[in-house]
């Protein structure tokens, strides 16, 4: 079976993202409209009511706006850690008991034939954790809202087929916007975003000669642009002598358009 995913939504305004095989439909996050979730869906040829499940990141609205609204339209169950549901609690409005699930960090659970694997970041949040997905022997990554890359998230994203990874902020540009200094003193921080250039850097020890696929997620609106993520990536890897274009390709990601349905085959 083909593991196919596409990045549905992906910034500071929204996220969402989308993984499955034949057997397996699984959406992470759901930071967008109930009527936009199943638009952007629509536009993958995806039908959302064939979704068998739901995972959650952390309890930011980015991610869960339209997460409550979506699960019960679809009649879908929802997997999220302790912590995470109590500070979702009265944001996602009533929840069936038999849609809501724990999943805890740092473990692995198999749905239909897809491993997932948790993983914690470091992110002012509960208890914010992101995803490895592994399916017959193919490896996607989901790594955004971290305030720095811990080496053990590197050892546990390494080698992945394709990688969704942040590139929330050119440092100059946050450092000159209009955001007041608490909120840039946040953004910065150990438990804030990951800049183009610390994206870049931690790339370099993830990536290895199976990697093909680079997707640069969550970028700020207003600290941020595809073209500077992309140049300040492609830049520090073409350095380092990685095959940019060359077998290795780097995508943007959008808040509003989802990127196209990948299919990793051998």
């Amino acid at each position: 079976m083909t593991l196919s995913f596409s990045v549905l939504a992906s910034g500071s305004s929204g996220n969402a993202f989308y993984i499955g095989t034949d057997k397996e439909r699984i959406l992470v996050d759901a930071g967008l409209s109930g009527k936009k979730l199943d638009q952007l869906f629509q536009s993958i040829h995806v039908d959302p009511s064939t979704l068998t499940r739901i995972l959650v990141t952390h309890e930011h609205s980015d991610h869960i706006k339209g997460l409550g609204i979506f699960a019960r339209r679809h009649n879908l169950p929802i997997y999220a850690n302790e912590k995470t549901w109590e500070a979702m609690e009265g944001k996602v409005g009533k929840l069936s008991l038999d849609q809501k699930f724990t999943f805890d960090m740092e473990t692995v659970q198999c749905f239909n034939g897809i491993d997932v694997e948790s993983f914690a970041v470091s992110h002012d949040a509960a208890e914010p954790m992101f995803y490895t997905f592994h399916h017959e022997g193919k490896k996607v990554s989901l790594v955004t809202d971290l305030g720095y890359v811990s080496e053990r998230i590197k050892k546990t994203v390494e080698a992945s087929d394709a990688l969704i990874f942040e590139a929330n902020h050119d440092i100059s540009m946050l450092q000159m916007g209009r955001y007041p200094w608490s909120v840039k003193k946040r953004i910065l921080g150990d438990y804030g975003h990951v800049s183009n250039e610390d994206a870049a850097l931690a790339l370099e020890d993830i990536i290895k000669d199976k990697t093909k696929r680079i997707y640069l997620a969550h970028l700020s609106k207003d600290n941020n642009m595809k073209e500077l993520a992309r140049m300040a990536v492609e830049q520090h890897l073409t350095e380092k002598d990685f095959p940019i274009h060359h077998g290795l390709k780097i995508f943007d990601t959008d808040p509003n358009e989802a990127t196209a349905l990948c299919h990793l085959t051998d």
